[in-house]
């Protein structure tokens, strides 16, 4: 599984799944799925309101994000018995546990995306003729 996004995962020999520190980051650091806390942490959060708020992302890739999130206990999903149904995405103590250091990150990537966008310029410039 390339993003940990999509599939079943593998279960080791004894038949209990294990969750290794790098599962657990690259879960929540893939490319959906910081949005999707961030957004998720502000307050309950609808379905369309995700799908607005989290560029680029498709429904069915949202929907593979937020069932991962929820199973590794970072959101709860409430349905609510209307027509149609409502659903509704909360995130748990454990996500707004990591929100602060989701937010430090984002600001970080905010404060340095032009000095990292200049520096692969410049590496591509210097690097054209030995690449292909």
């Amino acid at each position: 599984m390339s993003q940990g996004n999509i599939g079943v995962p593998e279960q080791v020999s004894h038949g209990e799944e294990m969750c290794t520190v790098l599962e657990a980051l690259q879960r929540v650091s893939g490319k959906w799925a910081i949005g999707i806390l961030l957004e998720a942490s502000n307050g309950p959060v609808r379905f369309t309101e995700l799908e607005r708020a989290v560029k680029g992302i498709s429904r069915r890739m949202l929907t593979l994000t937020l069932r991962n999130l929820e199973r590794d206990g970072l959101l709860v999903r409430t349905v609510y018995p209307t027509v149609p149904p409502k659903v509704e995405y909360t995130s748990t103590e454990m996500a707004l546990e990591l929100y602060g250091s989701l937010r430090g990150l984002t600001r970080w990537a905010e404060r340095h995306r032009e000095t990292i966008s200049a520096a692969r310029e410049r590496y591509d410039a210097a690097n054209a003729a030995t690449v292909g």
